[in-house]
């Protein structure tokens, strides 16, 4: 059985840092482009970053310069570096891989392989 689990969601200051790790099992990930996703509270889910198979990333505009995808095949692990964290930051963290399309209702999950959700809250 497929499946995505995310870890290392936390309550940080703002301008702090935080690494969330997301480990796959049960299908080829390093065949498989990885994102990561976000959903706030009474917000739909907000694509994040991309890593593809080959190596490309891509990001958001809000995150750009501040983010960093990553990830270990070797590990079957990716990775979201945050740094400089800001209060809009928070929500829960989504990570997804292979085909996806998101579901209509706005929430993050859909086609595609998904995890279950790490949560990140940035405040004083």
């Amino acid at each position: 059985e497929a499946q995505l689990v995310e870890s290392g969601g936390d309550s940080v200051q703002p301008g702090g840092s935080l690494r969330l790790s997301c480990t796959a099992s049960g299908f080829a990930f390093g065949a498989a482009s990885v994102a990561w996703y976000r959903q706030a509270p009474g917000n739909k889910c907000e694509w994040v970053a991309t890593a593809g198979s080959g190596g490309s990333t891509g990001y958001t505009n809000s995150v750009k310069g501040r983010f960093t995808i990553s990830r270990d095949n070797a590990k079957n692990t990716a990775y979201l570096h945050m740094n400089s964290l800001k209060p809009d930051d928070t929500a829960s963290y989504y990570c997804a891989a292979g085909h996806r399309v998101l579901s209509p209702d706005g929430s993050c999950s859909g086609s595609g392989y998904w995890g279950q959700g790490t949560q990140v809250t940035v405040s004083t």
